[in-house]
This record gives C-alpha cells, sequence and structure tokens, in this order.
C-alpha cells in the first residue's frame, strides 16, 4: 500500500518552487531544530515554543515559511477536485465566505476558491521573498510591521485548512492522509496559538473540530 505522507508530500503538485532556506545561516539552524522535534514526535505544544535564547522573528519567520510549504502541498494534492464548477465561491461551509483583496481587487471580492488560492499563494510568496519583509542576510533587521505582515499571512492560510476538511475533506482520506493532514494542522494551531497570531473570531469555522482535536 503506497505511503499516504508520501502522497502529500512527494507529489508534485504544488503551484510553486518551494522556498528553502541557506544551508550555515541561523535561520536553517532553527529549520532544523523544527524539523527534529516535529519528527522525534514530541508534544506540538512543546514544539512551538520558542528555544531559549532565540529571536522570535527568526522562529516565527521559518514556521511561515515551512507552514506556507505545507498548506501549498495540501492544497496541491485536492487541487483537481477544487475547481470553479464545483467551488465557484470560496467557503467555509454555508456560514462562512472569503473574500479576496488586495493592490488589484480594492473591494473584497467573491471570487472561485481555486481563483482564491492562486491569488493567495502568489500573494504569500512575493511576501516570503522579499527581503524587506523576510530579511536572509544575518544582522539585517526584520521591519517592525513584521508580525502584523505575518498574521495577515498566517490568516489566509488558515482559510485553506477551512476549506480543505469543510469541502474536501472526503479526498484527503480516500489518500489516506487524513492523520497527516490532522497533524500538520494541529502544528499550526499550537503556534498561532502560543504566539496570539490569528484572532480568535477567525478560527470559528474549525471551532469544534479543534477542541476535539487540539486538547
Amino acid at each position: 500500500m503506497a505511503n499516504p505522507l508520501k502522497q502529500v508530500f512527494n507529489k508534485d503538485r504544488t503551484f510553486r518552487p518551494k522556498r528553502k532556506f541557506e544551508p550555515g545561516t541561523q535561520r536553517f539552524e532553527l529549520h532544523k531544530k523544527a524539523q527534529a522535534s516535529l519528527n522525534a514526535g514530541l508534544d506540538l505544544k512543546l514544539v512551538v515554543q520558542l528555544p531559549p535564547g532565540e529571536d522570535l522573528h527568526d522562529w516565527v519567520a521559518v514556521h511561515v515559511v515551512d507552514f506556507f510549504n505545507r498548506v501549498n502541498l495540501i492544497y496541491g494534492t485536492i487541487s483537481d477536485y477544487c475547481t470553479e464548477k464545483s467551488c465557484p465561491i470560496m467557503s467555509g461551509g454555508p456560514k462562512y465566505e472569503y473574500r479576496w483583496q488586495d493592490e488589484k481587487y480594492r473591494k473584497p471580492t467573491a471570487l472561485s476558491a481555486p481563483r482564491y488560492m492562486n491569488l493567495l499563494m502568489d500573494w504569500i510568496e512575493v511576501q516570503i521573498n522579499n527581503e524587506d519583509i523576510f530579511p536572509t542576510n544575518i544582522g539585517t533587521p526584520f521591519p517592525k510591521n513584521f508580525l502584523q505582515v505575518v498574521k495577515k499571512m498566517l490568516s489566509r492560510l488558515f482559510r485553506v485548512f477551512v476549506h480543505v476538511y469543510i469541502h474536501h475533506f472526503d479526498r484527503i482520506a480516500q489518500m489516506g492522509s487524513e492523520a497527516h493532514v490532522n497533524t500538520c494542522y494541529k502544528h499550526f494551531y499550537y503556534f498561532v496559538k502560543e504566539f496570539h497570531l490569528i484572532d480568535t473570531k477567525e478560527l470559528e469555522p474549525l471551532k469544534e473540530m479543534t477542541s476535539r482535536m487540539c486538547h
């Protein structure tokens, strides 16, 4: 039987190349430390905590890039089933509709889920590759509004989880990837809660599921 983790993580279904950390940099070392903790199967509530002596902004930056890559991969595995026809509105069930707003769409605009997802992933990719927001040179400070920018990015990434869980979870289960996607979600949830990076009202659509999954 095929390994369900490989179906999610080794499938070339991403929209764009992964952002990686340069070996030898502090952020690369932090990334390795975070991955080692995850791979060791440690309590996710502990894994997300800021290691002693490390910089909060570096720790957040490493995780934002990692979550972007992971969520992008998860959505890539169900993207064939998320179409203009099946998902004409980007939503999380009947109660929640997500509208897109950026420099092109000045007012919050209703879009199909696949269109919304493409704009979202493109927008986040631009942010994390912007040296003024995510500096890669040692000693270059993060901007003063770094955490504000990150909050917006993570709130929008959370909406991908909402849409996938509510509208496409049958596909995730069919692939045998339910446990893996759940672990990714729990890691994301504990992280944003630990550092207060998403407003509670934004988490409402998955509140019941989260209360069962994240004790």
